[in-house]
């Protein structure tokens, strides 16, 4: 129990730490820089972050939020990633214990939380992650995480082409693009490591969250239906949710 204990705060330390890798990803690929050099700095001034300044979590709240050098305000985009990301390593390290399927599962939210941040800011969804995710995930799945090898070729080519499909209908539907790429090759990354099953869920769950959200916000800026709401996060946090839930809610659905 003590061990279990141990290893559930070493899960959520090491968490926190891979979150601030993280937000240097979510920075640096949007950007088209690398995501190993220079070490750490500040976007604004440029100088770069000392150690005892680039603390998950805790050095965002000594610092009250703002850049040590310059007194520029820091996003607090990255305390939340690393926050999120030591949850999910809690969360999957209590479902799969110490196990290659913790790893694979806890590399595929990390590839999720990098797409969902980028694509929530810039609206874009890189193929550097989406495309070799692609293979690498069917991989995980097939070799790590006991997945079908024919369920998760299904799953691409399904996950990807329904939303092929409905990008192209809708085109031609309202004469303006409606689905962009990325969110096809995302939905078939999923479809790789989940398998096709998961699919319904994942859509079903990330358009009900996406309308609520979308609906919202469009209230609130006083925007109309033609107003861009990206996707991605609603996939990405769809397909997290079906790690821990979603084959009992599917095979209830499969089943009636």
């Amino acid at each position: 129990m003590i061990n279990n204990h141990l290893l559930s705060i070493f899960a959520i330390v090491v968490g926190a730490a891979i979150g601030s890798f993280l937000n240097v990803c979510i920075y640096r690929i949007a950007a088209g820089k690398s995501i190993v050099f220079p070490p750490s700095f500040c976007p604004n001034c440029k100088h770069p972050i000392r150690l005892y300044d680039n603390i998950p979590i805790i050095s965002y709240l000594v610092l009250r939020g703002r850049c040590r050098n310059c007194s520029e305000k820091i996003s607090l985009r990255y305390p939340v990633v690393e926050l999120i990301t030591a949850l999910l390593a809690l969360l999957l390290f209590r479902e799969y214990g110490l196990t290659l399927q913790f790893l694979s599962a806890f590399l595929f939210t990390c590839a999720l939380i990098i797409i969902a941040f980028i694509d929530l800011k810039h609206q874009i969804i890189p193929d550097v992650i989406t495309l070799p995710g692609i293979v690498f995930f069917f991989l995980l799945a097939v070799f790590l995480m006991d997945v079908p090898f024919l369920d998760s070729i299904l799953g691409i080519l399904i996950g990807g082409g329904c939303l092929y499909i409905v990008a192209v209908v809708y085109q031609l539907a309202r004469k303006r693009e409606g689905m962009g790429g990325g969110d096809i090759k995302l939905l078939a990354m999923i479809g790789a490591f989940l398998g096709w099953k998961s699919l319904l869920f994942v859509l079903l769950a990330s358009s009900l969250l996406g309308a609520i959200v979308g609906v919202s916000v469009m209230i609130y800026k006083g925007k109309d239906m033609k107003y861009a709401v990206p996707f991605g996060p609603f996939l990405s946090i769809a397909a997290v949710a079906y790690i821990f839930f979603g084959e009992r809610v599917t095979g209830f659905l499969y089943y009636y």
